[in-house]
């Protein structure tokens, strides 16, 4: 059975998302509410959990603006779980040599990916997240992550230029500016005053206490 994963409504008036970061690949097994997106809409960046496990094909590229409602995945749903799953390694294991190294946790989905809170920090701190190790599940960089984070000094070049890099600015960057310009615009910037004669008001209080 294929199932048309479609965009849920993220809210009041929102009519479109845009879909930030695909965090499995087209092909991938995914199992029932794993975060399989992250989309970003006027107001905020959300995560979008698979309704069903299965094979998953990707119907929508990373940037692309979709209207809520559209499909933007199939799930086969009939799919198996392919063999060699993380749980299949329990069986028939032999106790370790204390001179065993500990194997590294098997990198997955959610290796290197980040949540939508630690993606703002490390934005803000201008931190790659290539460059923060993640201590959350399977590897994945979490908000205390983020937080613990700490910004590289770098080098200064010596010519004095900076390396630039020009980014599509996300739906929620897009209408915080937009809102911003639209203020300085039309908003009337001045200052009033009003002169009262408050001694009737301090008559009363003097009369009735």
């Amino acid at each position: 059975m294929i199932l048309e994963m479609k965009v849920p409504s993220p809210g009041e008036s929102i009519t479109e998302v845009e879909i930030a970061t695909w965090l499995v690949e087209d092909g991938d097994y995914v199992e029932k509410d794993q975060p399989i997106a992250e989309v970003d809409s006027d107001k905020a960046t959300l995560e979008l959990p698979a309704e069903e496990s299965g094979i998953i094909t990707l119907k929508a590229e990373e940037g692309d603006a979709v209207a809520v409602g559209a499909v933007v995945c199939l799930i086969d749903t009939s799919a198996e779980k392919p063999v060699g799953s993380e749980k299949s390694s329990v069986i028939n294991e032999q106790p370790k040599a204390k001179s065993e190294q500990p194997k590294a946790e098997k990198a997955t989905y959610a290796t290197g990916t980040t949540s939508p809170a630690a993606k703002k920090i490390l934005a803000e701190k201008g931190v790659e997240s290539t460059a923060v190790s993640g201590t959350g599940k399977a590897g994945r960089i979490t908000k205390n992550d983020a937080e613990n984070a700490v910004p590289s000094m770098g080098t200064i070049p010596v010519d004095g230029t900076r390396n630039t890099e020009r980014k599509k600015l996300s739906m929620l960057r897009r209408k915080v500016a937009e809102r911003l310009v639209a203020v300085k615009n039309e908003t009337a910037m001045l200052t009033t005053f009003n002169e009262v004669n408050m001694q009737p008001i301090f008559d009363l209080r003097s009369q009735y206490k």
